[in-house]
């Protein structure tokens, strides 16, 4: 049996199961992970040479040096898995661990989604409609932020008449142009950098700027000034509700700038999209989220850094399409569609979840302000 098949095999059996993710190392079997459990396929352990083969039969030369001198690297791979001709996408990254080499993969469907596919908030329809502004979808990783930053970009490309610019790190969804014209730009192969990118991505006449991740003090200057100036930028990151994000953005800016920043973000934020992948137990994953929309009295709290205010304006203000996480698990709650036992593990606040849920004797819950997640 040759690397090829086994290569074949293992990305084939990865998308039978609909796995989202696989992991290769060295002393264990490759493992798959299914609906955020992982599982241990029936393969003997890897040595160190299977790794080592696996790695320098899907980069390149350039890529295998790269990986070899910075010790990790991230990269996108497009595998054919039958003689049909039928293919899996992937983003990888390699890295070593206690002085093995090793690797994951994140399995990228090749079919783009819609927002109303998703069952995602219809008010994200409205970002898809904005010509100027900065929108962020944030969470934690694996909660699909790429996928419903790649909802919002389908939308525009199929309504609109735009130049889209992606700067991702690697490409995972791969865009065709339809009314409107989409270059993605890869950092490492396109780009040096998001920063670098960000630089130059004025003078290529975009309507329309995706950022794969807002990762440092750069890429985020750089993403104001793009939305400041005309543009719609969309952008993902890794923090687990609204406010923080708010924080997180002025937090990576040093003191003395973030007066500035702060009446910057306050006049070109859209809103903020927070969200996790909750896994059912009959298999598959419901998304559950958080909506704050950049209305004036969320624009004040920014501008005066009043952060923690931000929560109980998304609280009371459904009538203009906000809601908290806890708020959006109450209602799957209620709907039916996830059972308490597992929503209130995803919980910021277990006993406001249990108030929305219950009211204010709850038969389930009992305690002092118990924090949740947060």
């Amino acid at each position: 049996m040759t690397l090829q098949i086994s290569l074949r095999e293992l990305f084939s059996e990865a998308v039978k199961k609909n796995a989202s993710d696989i992991h290769l190392s060295v002393g264990i079997p490759p493992v798959l992970r299914v609906d955020e459990k992982l599982q241990t396929l029936r393969h003997p352990p890897l040595g160190p040479e299977d790794i080592r083969d696996i790695i320098t039969t899907i980069l390149t030369e350039e890529q295998f040096e790269k990986y070899l001198n910075r010790k990790e690297l991230d990269f996108s791979l497009h595998f054919v898995i039958s003689d049909e001709g039928m293919s899996v996408r992937l983003r990888g990254n390699c890295f070593f661990e206690r002085g093995n080499m090793a690797m994951a993969f994140r399995i990228i469907p090749k079919t783009i989604r819609l927002i109303e596919h998703l069952i995602l908030p219809k008010q994200l329809h409205d970002v898809a409609k904005r010509r100027q502004g900065l929108f962020l979808v944030t969470g934690p990783t694996g909660h699909g932020k790429s996928t419903t930053l790649a909802a919002i970009v389908q939308e525009i490309n199929m309504t609109r008449s735009c130049h889209i610019v992606t700067i991702e790190d690697p490409i995972e969804y791969l865009f065709h142009s339809d009314r409107s014209i989409i270059h993605q730009r890869e950092v490492g192969i396109d780009t040096e950098s998001f920063s670098e990118a960000l630089r130059r991505v004025l003078r290529q006449d975009p309507d329309v700027i995706m950022i794969g991740e807002m990762r440092d003090l750069e890429t985020v200057r750089a993403a104001l000034t793009a939305a400041e100036t005309g543009h719609l930028v969309l952008a993902t990151l890794h923090t687990p509700d609204a406010p923080q994000s708010v924080d997180r953005i002025l937090d990576v800016f040093p003191p003395h700038q973030q007066d500035q920043v702060k009446l910057q973000l306050a006049n070109v934020l859209i809103g903020i999209c927070s969200q996790q992948l909750i896994p059912l137990p009959g298999g598959g994953r419901m998304v559950a989220t958080e909506l704050m929309w950049a209305i004036p009295s969320v624009r004040n709290c920014i501008r005066e850094r009043k952060i923690p205010g931000l929560k109980s304006i998304i609280q009371t203000s459904s009538d203009f399409g906000m809601h908290t996480m806890d708020q959006d698990l109450a209602r799957l709650i209620k709907e039916g569609k996830l059972p308490y036992e597992l929503a209130s593990s995803y919980a910021f606040d277990i006993k406001e979840l249990d108030r929305m849920v219950f009211g204010e004797a709850s038969p389930r819950y009992s305690g002092e302000g118990v924090a949740g997640r947060r």
